[in-house]
């Protein structure tokens, strides 16, 4: 692709890239959220953005069908990070990666007893990394969405997936009984672009550092300020 292509995916995380893009002085000729392309040109001569599902991110930056990217750090913990020179995180997307259960289960006694647990999941390799660094016997379950109903349908006993606010547990009658880790976003870069398109790579990655700089410091200002 001619140019430098930055790979996204629709959702929360676009909507908090495209200020800092805008930042950056890059700002999408139409909406990525409503326009059907998927491929949006951008006031950047030369610089356009690709339009993915969150878990091809990586990949498109990977074998540079695009130069950079951002993908949460879940999505790169479960892709793996190969061939992918991670230079910031943009402080962006911020939630947690978490094990939830049924209100009332008893999750610290089940642990304890060292009883064998089933644990629905989308983020398989992030989940058992987590239960085998504490020992645990779990048969993980591969899902792709509404996890909350794993455990209300008796599908599993416990969920790993990521939380916000904690809204949508409570509406279920779930609660959190473990953090694995935080979850932000970060910028991607291909490796061999940084290196054969340099200067027009390397500019774009500086601006959005200073926007993301800029960005935390306001957000810590306003913290200190309240």
């Amino acid at each position: 692709m001619p140019g430098t292509a930055i790979a996204l995916s629709k959702g929360r995380i676009l909507a908090e890239t495209l200020p800092l893009l805008a930042a950056a002085g890059i700002v999408p000729l139409e909406d990525p959220e409503t326009s059907r392309k998927l491929i949006i040109g951008t006031s950047h001569p030369g610089v356009s953005l690709v339009l993915l599902r969150a878990s091809d991110v990586p990949t498109y930056v990977q074998y540079g069908a695009a130069d950079l990217g951002v993908a949460g750090k879940d999505v790169l913990l479960e892709h793996g990070g190969d061939g992918l020179y991670q230079p910031l995180d943009l402080g962006i997307g911020r939630c947690r990666m978490s094990v939830a259960t049924r209100r009332g289960f008893d999750w610290q006694g089940t642990v304890q007893r060292g009883a064998r647990i089933r644990v629905a999941t989308k983020y398989i390799a992030i989940a058992r990394e987590h239960f085998a660094a504490k020992g645990m016997h779990v048969d993980l379950i591969k899902l792709y969405g509404s996890m909350e109903l794993a455990p209300l349908a008796g599908l599993a006993e416990a969920i790993v997936d990521l939380i916000s606010t904690g809204n949508t547990l409570k509406a279920n009658d779930l609660v959190e009984v473990e953090t694995i880790m935080p979850i932000s976003s970060r910028l991607i870069v291909n490796p061999a672009a940084l290196k054969l398109k340099r200067d027009a790579v390397k500019p774009v990655i500086d601006a959005l550092a200073a926007a993301a700089a800029r960005a935390a410091q306001r957000t810590s200002l306003g913290e200190v300020a309240s």
